[in-house]
C-alpha cells in the first residue's frame, strides 16, 4: 500500500504516488536551479510545469488515477534533464550543446500571428510546406480574383486552422521537440507568454525515435501498406476539399444571385413567381436550399481538413449541433414547401360555356379562322409548361399560352353552337373551378367568319395551373365549312372527317357536316385519302386504303418498304429483300 500526494501543477490537481512525486519535486527544484539568474526564468519555469502538466493529462485515463513512477520517468524522457543544456546566455549564443542531438518532428499546421497581414493563414502554411508566405499570397489572391475560391479557403482556414499561441504550439509548428532547451530558447527569443494547454498531440508517437536496421521483410512491407494508405487518405481528402469548396462557393453564389435579383426584381425571377403556391419568397426558399445542401458540404469539407490537418481546431459540439438543427429546419421546411406545391395540383376543374350563334340565312359557307393579339407581342422568353408572361393592354402581367384545340361536331337540332371549356388545376376542386373561370378567352362572329382566339390568358396572381382551353363548335347537318390555314396546328382529336388524313390538313378542303355527323370532303382526290408525301429528291411516303408504301433517298441510297394485302417487302439500295 503506497501514500499519494495530492498536488496543484500548473492549475491542474493530480493525485501522485509520494514516490513519484518525491523525484517529480526534486526534477523541478533542478530546474529552477539551472534557469537560476537567466532572464526569463520565471517564464521559463512556468511553460515547463504547463508542459508537464499536459503531459501527465495525455497519459492519465481518468481524473482519479494516480500518477506512478512510470508516467514520472517517461515525462523526464521527453523533457529532458535539466544538466543536458548549456543555459549560460553566452554559451547559448556561441559554444554547441553537450545535451542530446534534436530530431526534426513532424510539423503541426498553425497560424502564425507573430507574421501574420490577417489571420496568419499564409505565415503558417509557410512553415508547413516550407514554401515563402509571399507565394502563398500571391496564389490567395490569384484564386479570390478569379475563382472566388481563394477567398472562401483563406476564410475557412482563418476559422479551423489554431492560432499559435503558446511557445509549444510554436515549436510545433516549426517541428521541433517541445523540451527544457527548446522552451528556453523560444522565451529568450521573445515569444509569447505560455497558454494552458496543447491539444491532441501524442508526443511520445511523435518524438524521436531511432529506427531499428534489423527491421523484417513484413516490418518494411507493413511500413510501405501504411503509407501507401496515408497518401490514398491525402488524395481523399483533397478530393472531399475541392468537392466542398465548390459546391458552398457555387451555393453561396446562386444564393446571393437570386437575392439580389428577388429585390431588385430583375425580369427572369419572375418564373418563381409563375408557379409558387407557397406565399414564401424567394430569398427564403434560396437560403433553406442553401443550408439543406450547403451544410452537409460543410461538413464534407471539414472531413478532408481533417483528414489533411493533423491537430485541425475542432469547430465545438455547440456549432455542431447549431448546423444540425439548421439543417433539418430547413429541410423540414422545403419538404413542406414542396408538398404545398405539389398540392396546388392535386385537382382539376373546369367551368364551360355554351352560346347560340346566329349566321346569315343567306350564309353559303363558313369560314373558321384563328386571331391572335398583342400578347403574342409582348411575350417575354420566360415561361414553363408551355405558358410566357405577357403584358395586357393595360401594360399588367398576365400568363399566357396557346394551349387552344378545337373541334367540330354536328348539332342535336337546326341552330349552331359554340361550347367553351376552361380547364385549371387547384389545391381543391373548388379552387381549381376558380382558376378555370379566371381563364380569359375570346370569340367573334361577323357575318359567316367565325374567328376565335388562338390563345388564353390569366392574372399572374392564379399561377401557371395547366391551365387550357377545349373550343367545340356544333353545325347542323348540310353545313359547309372552310378553315383558314392558321388553324392547322389547333384542331382537336374529337373531330370526325371521312379521310384518313392528319387532322392538321383538314384546312387544306372544303367540308360539308353530314347527317351522321361526319365532316364530308368535297374538294378530295381518291388518292388524297391518306396519308402523302412526295419528293423526287427525297422519296415518298404514302399511305392509304391500299397499304404503305415508304421509298426514302439519301445521298443516292435508296430505302424501299411496301406492306400491301401480298405481305412486307423490305429492299435496301443494294437490292437485297
Amino acid at each position: 500500500m503506497n501514500k499519494t500526494v495530492n498536488i496543484n501543477l500548473a492549475n491542474v490537481l493530480f493525485h501522485i504516488d509520494e514516490e513519484a512525486f518525491k523525484k517529480l519535486q526534486r526534477y523541478l527544484e533542478a530546474i529552477k536551479r539551472s534557469f537560476s539568474g537567466t532572464t526569463g526564468s520565471e517564464e521559463i519555469i512556468a511553460d515547463i510545469e504547463a508542459r508537464i502538466a499536459e503531459l501527465f493529462q495525455e497519459r492519465m485515463e481518468s481524473d482519479r488515477q494516480v500518477i506512478t513512477m512510470k508516467e514520472v520517468d517517461a515525462v523526464i524522457k521527453v523533457m529532458g534533464q535539466p544538466e543536458d543544456y548549456q543555459v549560460d546566455e553566452d554559451i547559448f549564443e556561441d559554444a554547441p550543446k553537450s545535451g542530446p542531438a534534436e530530431t526534426t518532428r513532424t510539423k503541426k499546421l498553425y497560424r502564425d500571428i507573430d507574421n501574420k497581414y490577417l489571420g496568419g493563414v499564409c505565415a503558417g502554411l509557410e512553415h508547413y510546406f516550407g514554401i515563402d508566405s509571399l507565394w502563398i499570397r500571391l496564389i490567395f489572391i490569384f484564386l479570390a480574383i478569379f475563382t472566388g475560391f481563394g477567398f472562401i479557403a483563406y476564410i475557412l482556414l482563418w476559422i479551423l486552422v489554431p492560432e499559435a499561441a503558446t511557445t509549444s504550439q510554436k515549436l510545433d509548428m516549426k517541428g521541433k521537440p517541445v523540451n527544457i532547451s527548446n522552451i528556453e530558447k523560444k522565451i529568450k527569443e521573445g515569444y509569447e507568454d505560455v497558454a494552458e494547454k496543447v491539444k491532441g498531440v501524442d508526443y511520445d508517437k511523435m518524438g524521436n525515435k531511432v529506427k531499428s536496421s534489423g527491421r523484417t521483410f513484413f516490418d518494411a512491407l507493413a511500413s510501405f501498406i501504411m503509407f501507401c494508405f496515408k497518401v490514398f487518405a491525402k488524395f481523399i481528402g483533397i478530393i472531399l476539399i475541392i468537392t466542398g469548396a465548390a459546391t458552398l462557393i457555387g451555393l453561396f453564389i446562386g444564393m446571393f444571385t437570386v437575392g439580389i435579383l428577388d429585390v431588385i426584381h430583375i425580369p427572369g425571377i419572375d418564373f418563381y413567381e409563375m408557379v409558387n403556391a407557397t406565399g414564401a419568397p424567394v430569398w427564403l426558399i434560396s437560403l433553406l436550399t442553401f443550408f439543406a445542401v450547403g451544410i452537409p458540404f460543410f461538413f464534407l469539407l471539414y472531413l478532408g481538413l481533417k483528414i489533411l490537418v493533423n491537430n485541425l481546431k475542432s469547430i465545438g459540439n455547440v456549432i455542431k449541433f447549431s448546423l444540425l438543427g439548421l439543417w433539418l429546419i430547413s429541410i423540414i421546411s422545403l419538404i413542406v414547401f414542396g408538398i404545398k406545391e405539389a398540392a396546388a395540383h392535386a385537382y382539376s376543374g373546369s367551368t364551360t360555356v355554351k352560346e347560340t350563334l346566329y349566321f346569315p340565312a343567306a350564309q353559303d359557307t363558313l369560314l373558321i379562322r384563328a386571331t391572335s393579339g398583342e400578347l403574342f407581342d409582348n411575350q417575354e422568353d420566360i415561361g414553363i409548361n408551355n405558358m410566357t408572361l405577357s403584358y395586357d393592354e393595360n401594360g399588367e402581367r398576365v400568363l399566357f399560352t396557346d394551349d387552344i384545340r378545337f373541334d367540330i361536331s354536328k348539332s342535336s337540332d337546326s341552330l349552331s353552337y359554340i361550347r367553351i371549356r376552361k380547364d385549371a388545376n387547384g389545391s381543391s376542386t373548388s379552387d381549381a373551378r376558380e382558376r378555370a373561370g379566371n381563364i380569359q378567352y375570346s370569340y367573334t362572329l361577323e357575318g359567316n367568319t367565325l374567328s376565335v382566339s388562338n390563345y388564353l390568358y390569366t392574372a399572374i396572381k392564379n399561377k401557371v395551373r395547366d391551365q387550357e382551353v377545349r373550343v367545340t363548335l356544333s353545325v347542323p347537318a348540310g353545313t359547309y365549312l372552310k378553315f383558314d390555314a392558321g388553324m392547322r396546328r389547333y384542331m382537336g382529336r374529337v373531330t370526325r372527317y371521312d379521310r384518313d388524313m392528319y387532322r392538321g390538313d383538314i384546312v387544306d378542303h372544303l367540308w360539308l357536316m353530314g347527317n351522321n355527323g361526319e365532316l364530308e370532303c368535297l374538294d378530295c382526290s381518291e388518292n388524297s385519302k391518306g396519308v402523302r408525301w412526295n419528293d423526287d429528291d427525297e422519296g415518298r411516303i404514302i399511305i392509304d386504303q391500299e397499304g404503305v408504301d415508304i421509298d426514302i433517298k439519301d445521298g443516292g441510297d435508296s430505302f424501299k418498304l411496301k406492306i400491301d394485302e401480298n405481305g412486307v417487302e423490305i429492299k435496301s439500295d443494294d437490292g437485297g429483300r
